[in-house]
């Protein structure tokens, strides 16, 4: 302890230690503060620097220099060494800390990992919850990170669509009423002129009366996507857990699948990307609709993904003989309790090696700026911790890859 020491002037030491200021002293300096340090009396130095160290603001140290032989030892060039001596000091003291640190905790692992070894079953089950802990913390700052961005969005959306959908339900009851009024016309104005003859005919007023209340309704459809849209992120950026409710496991593909339409539209250098929908009769699940919907994505996106991969090198007219396809089917497993949703590719497929490995977080056959390797890890975790689930998959090279998500009723 610094106060107990008896081989250093302690009147300096602790003013160094509790004003955190360098003190430099040269024989002959007078000092009030000091001229009673037993120290200083008894071995009179002629020269005698102090200074803390210091770690980010952190007082960890001092660094005690005296000179028997000569005053003014501690010259300016001097003082610049040995306050950069002071910085490496409080660097080295800190790296030797955390080192010391790192090996209790390498004793402590080690001691962990020679218990765990006891049985197969309590390893296997640590391990895995390790990972599933690594998983978890990259989730996190992924969104922890993006939690604010996605907030102000959400907040912006919400204050154009509730003007929007407050006037879309009085637009709705205008049309209707217009609608009514014109029906009305036609069945009691037997005989209209020829000039409201041709614009009816021109207009295609029947039409026009059909589709209208369709077109209203696709906007009501439209705003209530955009509404779940901007709720979703609006949970996402508080980051809370929500209560499993009853959902639609098919309108989650469905608005899974609009937001993905960019991406299987055609273009110029393939046809657009068939979507094959085998729908079961479904009863609702208790699920979470939100990361469901992740899990949709993530599967959907991947399928979309290695179909590109397999375009590669072929020509347009050679994808449209033999069409890229997503294959989405739903079922009723009665046997055991559990609905199962099949996302099957007619791509290029997986090797075994990839195989084994496409569950791993931070694996990926992407190239860079392409994939972070954490959507089917994410996926699986979504499945199976989450919903108490099964998430696999079935491949082959040039077979294609299916995917199965097994949920219980």
């Amino acid at each position: 302890s610094l106060d107990n020491a008896d081989n250093l002037p302690g009147s300096i030491v602790r003013t160094v230690q509790h004003t955190q200021k360098t003190i430099i002293l040269n024989h002959g300096d007078k000092d009030t503060r000091f001229a009673s340090d037993t120290y200083l009396i008894q071995q009179q130095p002629k020269s005698l620097f102090c200074s803390p160290i210091l770690n980010q603001g952190q007082f960890i140290g001092i660094l005690y220099l005296e000179n028997n032989l000569s005053a003014g030892a501690f010259t300016q060039e001097r003082v610049e060494v040995l306050n950069l001596v002071c910085s490496q000091a409080a660097i080295s003291i800190e790296n030797a800390r955390l080192y010391e640190q790192s090996q209790n905790y390498a004793k402590k692992l080690e001691c962990t990992v020679q218990e765990l070894q006891q049985t197969q079953q309590q390893l296997q089950k640590s391990f895995e919850e390790l990972k599933q802990a690594q998983l978890q913390v990259v989730q996190s700052e992924k969104m922890a990170s993006i939690g604010q961005l996605t907030a102000g969005i959400a907040h912006e959306i919400n204050n154009p669509l509730s003007f929007i959908s407050g006037n879309l339900t009085f637009t709705d009851d205008y049309i209707q009423n217009i609608i009514e009024l014109l029906e009305l016309y036609q069945t009691e104005w037997l005989s209209p002129s020829e000039k409201i003859l041709n614009k009816v005919e021109d207009i295609e007023l029947d039409y026009l009366i059909e589709d209208l209340p369709k077109s209203i309704n696709s906007m009501k459809q439209g705003m209530k996507r955009i509404t779940e849209i901007s709720k979703s992120m609006r949970t996402f950026s508080r980051g809370d857990t929500v209560a499993k409710v009853p959902f639609n496991i098919h309108e989650g593909i469905d608005s899974t699948l609009l937001i993905l339409k960019h991406r299987l539209k055609a273009s110029v250098t393939r046809p657009e990307i068939e979507v094959v929908k085998n729908y079961g009769n479904l009863p609702e699940v208790n699920c979470y609709p939100g990361q469901l919907n992740q899990v949709f994505m993530n599967l959907i996106a991947n399928a979309i993904d290695a179909l590109e991969e397999s375009n590669l090198g072929k020509t347009f007219e050679e994808i449209e003989t033999a069409p890229n396809q997503i294959i989405l089917t739903t079922e009723i497993d009665s046997e055991n309790q559990q609905i199962i949703i099949r996302i099957k590719d007619n791509g290029m497929g997986m090797s075994e090696s990839v195989k084994e490995k496409v569950f791993e977080h931070l694996f990926t056959t992407k190239g860079v700026g392409k994939g972070t390797g954490l959507g089917l890890s994410i996926s699986r975790q979504i499945v199976e911790e989450k919903h108490r689930g099964k998430l696999t998959l079935t491949s082959a090279l040039g077979e294609g890859t299916e995917f199965a998500i097994a949920l219980p009723l």
